[in-house]
Formats: structure tokens, C-alpha cells, sequence
């Protein structure tokens, strides 16, 4: 999912410090040796079923230790800091770009990945890895609109559709500055990858205005105030909106018709994992079939796991697919360097 780079320098800082603090106050998981049963994961919220890992941990005999982040930015602080003692993450496919630059990744050795052959040819090869040497496709997606039909009394086509006055204190919108800064510049009819300053302080000023409808920004489960009633609608996650559906029929998706913002996620080993056999083992036991469509039933992100794909139910497999029009419109993130600054500086402006 969730995606971006560095925060602005500041949050960034706080990030970097924070992550520090934990490894002296003994948040890490280091001191481990290679052959232990043991497997550190940091990944995102509600992105993998706890009945998945336990069936690996009994299968396997690994213990699994969990943890969670919200954001691209968080993840890459943590790792970062080093001697964090994570085997595996997961990371947008941008930030992979990023890790690899730094050198904070290490080569996977596909001998011990089999199960690599799931993987649909459209999603390997990527920008960031064009060899597949550092990171396998985990999930992709797309940030939609939802919106929830008995609140609302307009038809919702599109971003500029979300100005309405309508929606003064009404929206929840993704916490990503890449998505919703990209949501602005579709809106203009400019790259969502824009690196123009120029373009980007016309997406600025288009956020700014926009500002006065959003309720919240949550990137974690934007669901919940869909669910609730508590928001007419929102620029969320494809799988939170399709989550929201099954408890309250009367929320609806919108594919925006400016474009949307597409991405996909991937398993990435930091270098110093102390038990890189373990993540890789992990990483092929996920793309069996029969384990990625499990985790599909529960989190209907797109998969790219195309045996599993035929396992899913109809309905399921529906809700996943992205007409070729909306696809052809859409736009992944790539990495936009040093226009990274210009990003984090109208976040930060958006978000104080």
C-alpha cells in the first residue's frame, strides 16, 4: 500500500530518532544467529492474516515476530537506523530504488524461492529491480474513490467531484503525500510523478483548497469512518473500500476519471537480516496458491500471484480486477529524487 520516500526533513529526523530510542531501549531483535527457528517481519497494518503466519509457524516450527508500520517513511527510518534485526519488509516498489542505492539490500537466493513462478510476468522486471534480484511481488493496488450513496446526493466521477461544499469536514483521505499530491496533480492534468516545481505549487495550492472537506487522514483503516457514517466519502485504499462494502452495501467505489494512483508492494531482505534462509522460506511459502489466496479472502488487494487468482472466488476476483481503460489512465510511483523535497514540503504545509 500503501507510499513515498523520505518525509519532510523533520518528520524524517523524529522518525530516524525514534527508531534509535527503540533499538537502545531494547525494541530491537538482534543477537540472533542464522539457524535459529526464528523470523522478525515488519510490514503494514492489516496486510497479512494471523491465521497465514500461524500456519507457517506450525508448519515450519519458526516462530514469527510481528511488527507493523504506517507509511513507506517509517519503514525506510526504521531500517535505516540499522541493528534493527528485521529479516523481512515490505516495501513499495519506488522505495525499493531507494534501499538498493543505500545498499541496505541483500540478494535473494531464488534457488530457496520456487514458488517465484506464481508471480505474473507484469509485475517483475520493474524499475526498481529490473533483474528481480532484491525484492518479489507481494500485493498491488490502487487508491479509489469511495463514497457512501445514502449520504451522498451527487454523482462521484471524479477528484474535482470531492470539492463540493458538499463534503465540508466530510472526507477521509489516505495520510500519503504521494497519493493525495498525485490526486492533485491528475486533477490538473499533469503527471502524478511531476518533478516541476511549477506543477507542484498549482497541486499545492489545489490541496490547500481541498483542505476544508477533509475530516481525517488515515492510511491504517479509513474503513472504519466510511463504515460508520461518520464521512460521506474519501480517497482510500481499493481493498478498504471493498472491506466497507461487505459491511455497509451502501458504500460504493469510483475509479477516479483523472487517473488513478497505482502501486505494488514487495518483499524486500535488509542486509543484516540475521536469518535470511527463514524470510526466504517465508517469502515461497506466501506464494503458494492456496496461502496467497487466503490472503486475498481476507485483504482483496490485487494479487499478483496468478495461480492464485484462479483459486479465488468469482465475486472476489472481481473486486480485484481494474478495467484496461482505468489502468491505461493510472500511474505507478516512481522515485522523483530530488523533487522528494517539494513533496515533503507541501505535505507539511498541507498537514500543519
Amino acid at each position: 500500500m500503501p507510499f513515498k520516500r523520505k518525509f519532510g526533513l523533520s518528520v524524517f529526523v523524529i522518525l530516524f530518532l525514534a527508531s534509535m530510542l527503540l533499538t537502545a531501549c531494547g525494541g530491537n531483535k538482534t543477537g540472533g544467529t542464522s539457524d535459529e527457528k526464528v523470523l522478525n517481519v515488519f510490514n503494514w497494518s492489516e496486510y497479512l492474516p494471523t491465521s497465514v503466519i500461524k500456519q507457517f509457524e506450525e508448519e515450519t516450527g519458526i516462530k514469527v515476530n510481528y511488527d507493523t508500520y504506517s507509511s513507506n517513511e517509517e519503514m525506510l527510518a526504521k531500517l535505516q537506523a540499522g541493528n534493527t534485526g528485521y529479516d523481512i519488509a515490505v516495501a513499495s516498489t519506488y522505495f525499493i530504488e531507494i534501499m538498493r542505492n543505500q545498499d541496505m539490500l541483500a540478494k535473494l537466493n531464488k534457488e530457496n524461492i520456487p514458488n517465484i513462478k506464481n508471480i505474473g510476468d507484469r509485475f517483475l522486471g520493474t524499475q526498481a529491480d529490473p533483474n528481480d534480484e532484491f525484492s518479489v511481488p507481494y500485493m498491488w493496488g490502487k487508491a479509489v474513490i469511495a463514497y457512501n450513496e445514502d449520504l451522498v446526493d451527487k454523482e462521484i466521477k471524479g477528484y474535482a467531484d470531492l470539492f463540493d461544499p458538499e463534503f465540508k469536514d466530510n472526507l477521509v483521505v489516505l495520510d500519503d503525500v504521494r497519493v493525495l499530491v498525485g490526486s492533485m496533480l491528475a486533477l490538473l492534468g499533469y503527471s502524478q510523478n511531476s518533478t516541476d516545481e511549477k506543477e507542484l505549487e498549482e497541486a499545492k495550492e489545489k490541496l490547500l483548497e481541498f483542505k476544508p472537506n477533509i475530516k481525517a487522514f488515515d492510511s491504517d483503516s479509513p474503513k472504519t469512518l466510511l463504515v460508520s457514517g461518520e464521512v460521506k466519502a474519501g480517497i482510500v485504499w481499493g481493498a478498504e473500500a471493498t472491506l466497507a462494502a461487505r459491511e455497509n452495501p451502501a458504500i460504493k467505489t469510483v475509479f477516479p476519471e483523472e487517473g488513478l494512483n497505482l502501486w505494488q508492494d514487495n518483499f524486500v531482505i535488509p542486509k543484516d537480516a540475521p536469518h535470511k534462509e527463514n524470510a526466504e522460506k517465508f517469502i515461497d511459502f506466501i506464494l503458494r496458491p492456496e496461502v496467497s489466496k487466503e490472503i486475498s479472502m481476507e485483504y482483496p488487494y490485487g494479487n499478483p500471484n496468478v495461480e492464485a487468482l484462479k483459486l479465488l472466488p468469482d465475486d472476489i476476483r472481481e473486486s480485484l480486477e481494474v478495467p484496461e481503460e482505468d489502468l491505461a489512465k493510472g500511474e505507478y510511483n516512481i522515485d522523483v529524487g530530488e523533487a522528494t523535497q517539494l513533496y515533503d514540503r507541501i505535505w507539511s504545509e498541507i498537514k500543519n
